[in-house]
């Protein structure tokens, strides 16, 4: 696919643009109402075809989850977890800036299928939560107050620790506005074994000081807005000591690892990444 295509879908999907105002530019780049009717169709999710594990796996028990947020909030949840009353390391997902979308309830699943407590937190809970329209999911994530929600995922990690069937040890995986929040909780959360973002953004260079996790970080080749500040990331990582991994999968785009948008789905690259994500979550999370 045109890359400006591409280009112009991360715009939309992460800055103030209005699907009126993207359609019409999507037109113009593709030539026709059918033409740009046929790239939407290969970037927006396709999540029935998409899903990996299904809900009713025979090995998983999934429930919905409850916690007490920011200033007494309501928070909730999607709960995965592997049957049996052995104790567990727990992870935290964080979705992308759309809300917990039933791909992200899909890697949830994947998570837990791998052998740990996994909890998709919908942190537009506040606000009624996840709307089944991506845009208004959009919109809503714009309004959140970012203390609230970083409290909001901090108490879901303290709720995951304090389960009888978890070990204690946590850690956390994010993608996009969710790989930026993974990062953050990494800073500010010292108990925290292990924190996974994915094309997040990176915190400010002095906050590296603060890291106890161990960190692994995953940017897509072709993703210059969040790349920008890469560099002067890994420095400051590297000048405070914090144990991390960084890998950049080249000629991959933003979202590689979201399998329901095919268009910047990259298989060997969401395979080989989620490997590692694992590789960690098993040298951290598991006793």
């Amino acid at each position: 696919m045109d890359q400006r295509i591409i280009d112009l879908f991360d715009e939309y999907t992460h800055r103030p643009l209005s699907r009126q105002e993207f359609m019409r530019r999507l037109v113009q780049l593709t030539g026709s109402l059918a033409l740009a009717a046929t790239a939407l169709g290969a970037l927006d999710p396709g999540y029935a075809a998409a899903a990996t594990v299904p809900e009713d796996d025979n090995g998983l028990l999934i429930e919905d989850a409850t916690w007490t947020g920011a200033e007494g909030a309501a928070m909730r949840g999607y709960l995965a977890r592997p049957k049996g009353r052995r104790k567990r390391g727990a992870v935290v997902i964080i979705h992308e800036n759309r809300g917990l979308t039933p791909h992200i309830k899909d890697v949830t699943r994947c998570v837990a299928k791998a052998g740990y407590l996994a909890l998709g937190v919908d942190a537009l809970s506040e606000l009624g939560g996840t709307p089944a329209n991506e845009d208004e999911g959009r919109t809503l994530i714009g309004k959140l107050d970012p203390a609230r929600n970083l409290t909001n995922y901090l108490q879901a990690l303290a709720y995951l620790r304090q389960r009888p069937d978890s070990n204690g040890r946590t850690g956390c995986v994010g993608f996009c506005w969710g790989g930026a929040l993974a990062n953050q909780l990494a800073v500010h959360d010292p108990q925290l074994n292990a924190a996974v973002a994915y094309y997040g953004r990176q915190p400010e260079a002095p906050d590296a000081a603060r890291i106890k996790a161990r960190l692994l970080l995953h940017y897509a080749g072709q993703d210059e807005r969040v790349n920008a500040g890469k560099d002067a990331w890994e420095a400051a990582l590297r000048a405070a000591g914090v144990r991390y991994e960084q890998y950049v999968y080249e000629g991959t785009q933003h979202a590689f690892n979201n399998d329901s948008s095919p268009a910047r789905y990259n298989e060997a690259a969401a395979k080989l990444a989620w490997e590692r994500t694992l590789r960690l979550f098993q040298e951290t999370l598991k006793g």
